[in-house]
């Protein structure tokens, strides 16, 4: 048998979508901030469902909400025992912390200031800086920008500092990288989740795929920025700077009713606007979008 004297203990269930990085957030450990964050450290996680690799990826996290060793149910047979159990995480929406439930009315913008001193994030807001600093998140498989480089050479042409990644496994590494950037743009996906980095007063910007997709977009990034107190940009692209042109009639309800391919539920909405679309941004349709940008980030910065 073994008695613990923390105040409390959580079943955490690590499973479902969590390999995903946004659902690893937004399901999992936003939830867990949420629920323990009023416990002071003084609370131990129990874990079913354990995956090794994904635990040490986060591990961080764990460690910096308790100050205990997380404990794998899966393959512990003692007997615990604690003063109080709570089963299951409280989670609020996508990427977001209510604050009424909490004594001290922890938000979004706790979370991001506690992941900030989990990885040792050196810019708490944008400061002055007369070369912002772009940060492209870019797509292996699906929804990539098929003229990176375009975008790039306009970018830099407009006077950004610009670094172009798909992400790292790395987070502590990663985080440090997406703190230096002042702007912060992609394709709707699982990479913008690396917004909860972002120094406060960044700018996000939004691509949104062809497909009325902006109803995502607003639940999963739109409103959390807002929540992290940054500046939200949002860009939706039209017909002719999608690849699904290629694929399909003019005539096709693909263009000519988008919201008949979403009726007939979210495979074939993930399947034709999600996994067989990239992107080929409009330069000159989109720079204005760029130029707004700057002005936000210089604006923050004279403040």
């Amino acid at each position: 048998m073994h008695r613990s004297s923390s105040r409390a203990c959580y079943r955490v269930l690590v499973r479902g979508y969590t390999k995903n990085y946004f659902h690893a957030f937004t399901d999992v450990l936003v939830p867990l901030f949420e629920t323990s964050y009023d416990f002071n450290r003084e609370v131990r996680f129990l874990v079913t469902d354990f995956r090794p690799k994904w635990m040490n990826r986060f591990l961080p996290i764990f460690k910096n909400l308790s100050r205990y060793d997380v404990i794998n149910l899966d393959k512990d047979d003692r007997v615990l025992c604690f003063p109080r159990a709570i089963v299951g995480l409280r989670r609020h929406a996508d990427l977001s912390v209510d604050p009424s439930p909490s004594p001290k009315g922890y938000s979004m913008v706790d979370f991001v200031r506690f992941m900030r001193r989990v990885y040792s994030l050196k810019r708490d807001s944008v400061v002055g800086t007369k070369r912002p600093r772009l940060l492209i998140i870019t797509r292996e498989e699906t929804r990539k920008f098929v003229n990176t480089k375009d975008i790039v050479h306009l970018a830099t042409e407009m006077g950004y500092e610009v670094v172009v990644s798909e992400g790292q496994a790395d987070l502590a590494q990663f985080s440090r990288v997406v703190n230096s950037c002042d702007v912060m743009m992609g394709v709707h996906g699982a990479g913008l989740t690396n917004i909860v980095f972002l120094p406060t007063n960044a700018v996000l910007i939004q691509i949104v795929p062809w497909g009325g997709l902006n109803w995502a977009a607003r639940i999963c990034f739109e409103e959390p920025s807002k929540e992290m107190k940054l500046k939200y940009l949002e860009y939706s692209i039209s017909e002719e700077e999608s690849t699904v042109i290629g694929q399909y009639m003019r005539n096709h309800s693909v263009f000519k009713d988008p919201g008949s391919i979403r009726k007939q539920g979210w495979n074939a909405l993930k399947e034709v606007f999600l996994d067989k679309q990239d992107v080929n941004l409009d330069l000159r349709r989109f720079k204005p979008v760029l130029e707004r940008a700057l002005e936000l980030v210089h604006t923050h910065s004279r403040e």
